[in-house]
């Protein structure tokens, strides 16, 4: 074949992919629907039409005029620079091809078509507080991911196949191996934190903040980091998540207690980080496999850098803090700053993991990894997690469960088959921390900045080196051309040790 008749098709590839990645994205518009707008009622159908769209994205993809396609280009991908678009595309279509072409389309049909049932069931069971009424569809779910992991070849441990679903070549034993070392330093740290005789109160946060004031300012804040009403949503849900359609279609969601403030903004600050790596992929990949996040420990790096790193520091709210004030007089009119600051990074085991501090979040993480992996091993019996979830808050974080809604009805993931998603917040939590010192590195005054309310600047870095890269990377390529190694859990120790020794006086 001859360079101009790869290069036609090439762009035949293209055009083929783009049908397949705009099936699927109308797929993503549908659940967010689901999950914020639609009627009870509409479920039992929308399952099916999400069922009809991922069987046709699916059979369409896994064609043999996929695969011919893609043998045709491999003299072109080797003639393009590694990092070219053109390459990059060849390249991690063939990997997504050859990993789907495993999986039949009338069981990703049917995945899909359970768990947006079991998506629904969750929501009642968890307004109920009531596990037994998700169980049969949790038992669903986790039949289908049996059935899913054996399409693929036999690895180290079942789980494997679910974690390379979200963070591609990561293995469960690597896994383990990063969390055992974060655990070495992190559970001294809880334990020096609960033994400080600093005392934090916390009673600024709750009070009376009605949700539409509440809105108000969470768009004010994430309008500094790039929010913008023409391209962006923000809209409420049960359970918080960001989705799009394209780059210029942003889906936020977040919940509002009307009893504490912070559960809102700091969800929607999190959620945003995610938009932003979504809004931030280059134009130029628009409509192809390429257009996304790398992987979630990615995705999640962002999310938990503006809503940690950023949001939870104190130049942050030397800016914004005079602001809330004068949103919630009554309720910060008369609270100093400092007391504010030291309320929203206060250390206290807790129930629910979106609202954890940064230092037990992880225990929250390392938890549901280790119950993920006894759940597909078959070590424990479906209907007894509930139980296995209370025994270990209380071994891992000290608590007492009172009923399934705060306990093991509190994440959406099971609902929607994410086994393998879990342990990539921690994943980000640790690579988040690694490019926080290349930021500080390149941007020197970005504390200044901040007490300015400029972000753009922050933003602009992220999207310069990193987010406009989408999917042409994998993790550890792009890992490496942001800090030069592998992940590394010494900066994200170093960061909580020296914000919370100088918060309590260790």
């Amino acid at each position: 074949m001859t360079f101009l008749n790869m290069a036609f098709t090439f762009l035949d590839l293209k055009s083929h992919l783009s049908t397949i990645h705009d099936l699927n994205k109308v797929s993503w518009v549908l659940n967010w629907d689901q999950r914020t707008m639609m009627p009870a009622k509409g479920a039992p159908v929308r399952a099916e039409q999400l069922a009809t769209l991922q069987r046709v994205a699916h059979e369409k993809f896994t064609a043999d005029e996929t695969g011919r396609m893609l043998e045709d280009l491999r003299a072109y991908e080797a003639s393009q620079p590694y990092d070219s678009d053109e390459a990059s595309l060849i390249r991690v279509a063939r990997q997504d091809y050859d990993k789907a072409r495993r999986v039949p389309s009338d069981l990703v049909a049917e995945m899909r078509r359970a768990t947006s049932l079991a998506s629904t069931a969750w929501a009642e069971a968890r307004k109920k507080s009531d596990f037994a009424l998700f169980l049969p569809h949790l038992e669903k779910v986790v039949e289908l991911k049996h059935r899913y992991i054996e399409c693929f070849d036999k690895t180290d441990t079942p789980y494997d196949v679910l974690l390379d679903d979200y963070e591609p070549g990561m293995k469960t034993a690597e896994v383990k191996a990063v969390f055992d070392e974060l655990k070495q330093d992190l559970v001294p740290l809880i334990a020096a934190i609960a033994n400080s005789k600093r005392e934090i109160d916390t009673a600024c946060l709750r009070g009376h903040f009605p949700a539409d004031q509440q809105r108000a300012f969470c768009i004010k804040v994430i309008e500094h980091f790039g929010f913008n009403a023409d391209s962006w949503r923000l809209d409420p849900t049960v359970h918080p998540f960001a989705s799009n359609s394209c780059t210029s279609d942003i889906r936020l969601t977040t919940r509002y207690h009307e009893d504490d403030f912070a559960t809102g903004l700091f969800g929607s600050m999190h959620e945003c980080g995610h938009g932003l790596y979504e809004n931030g992929v280059s134009p130029a990949l628009e409509r192809t496999p390429l257009c996304r996040g790398t992987s979630l420990g990615i995705h999640e790096s962002q999310s938990r850098l503006w809503e940690n790193l950023v949001g939870r520091s104190r130049p942050f709210w030397k800016f914004f803090y005079p602001q809330l004030q004068a949103a919630f007089p009554a309720q910060f009119g008369n609270v100093a700053a400092e007391t504010f600051y030291a309320a929203i990074n206060k250390v206290q085991p807790s129930l629910i993991r979106v609202e954890a501090d940064e230092a037990t979040y992880n225990l929250h993480i390392i938890l549901r990894f280790e119950l993920e992996q006894e759940i597909i091993a078959g070590q424990i019996a479906l209907k007894d997690v509930p139980e296995a979830w209370n025994a270990r808050m209380k071994a891992y974080l000290g608590v007492d469960v009172p009923n399934d809604a705060q306990g093991v009805l509190q994440d959406i993931h099971w609902s929607s088959g994410l086994f393998g998603y879990f342990p990539t917040y921690s994943l980000g939590n640790i690579v988040s921390c690694q490019i926080w010192e290349k930021v500080q590195a390149a941007l020197p005054n970005l504390s200044e900045q901040f007490e300015r309310g400029e972000f753009m600047p922050l933003r602009e870095w992220l999207r310069d080196h990193m987010h406009c890269h989408g999917r042409k990377f994998t993790p550890p390529e792009l890992l490496h051309r942001l800090v030069g190694g592998p992940i590394n859990v010494k900066p994200y120790v170093q960061y909580l040790q020296g914000k919370y020794g100088e918060l309590y006086g260790l």
